[in-house]
């Protein structure tokens, strides 16, 4: 995040006076103001939560056989012939 952005919005939190002085302590360390340093952490923060939702994460296993079903599907069953007709009655010819 560039800091010459626009700021549009404004963020309050009450804090206590301990938690204050370790954001302040670990802000001077980075060279920033408490505002940039806070800034900063949030975005570092959200973007590790979204990531971590929007990351899939499986076993070399479940790798395989995951490209195996990719690479050679399975014929489709009743079930699935039977959603792929609903959907094209719900949503393809509804257009």
């Amino acid at each position: 995040m560039p800091n010459q952005q626009t700021r549009t919005a404004r963020l309050e939190a009450r804090i206590s006076p301990d938690i204050l002085d370790v954001v302040k302590r670990a802000a001077e360390i980075q060279g920033r103001s408490v505002s940039d340093f806070v800034v900063a952490a949030a975005q570092e923060a959200a973007q590790r939560i979204i990531e971590s939702t929007t990351i899939m994460r499986i076993s070399v296993k479940d790798q395989r056989a995951m490209m195996e079903a990719i690479l050679n599907p399975p014929e489709p069953n009743e079930a699935l012939r039977k959603a792929a007709d609903a959907h094209k009655r719900l949503v393809i010819e509804s257009r």
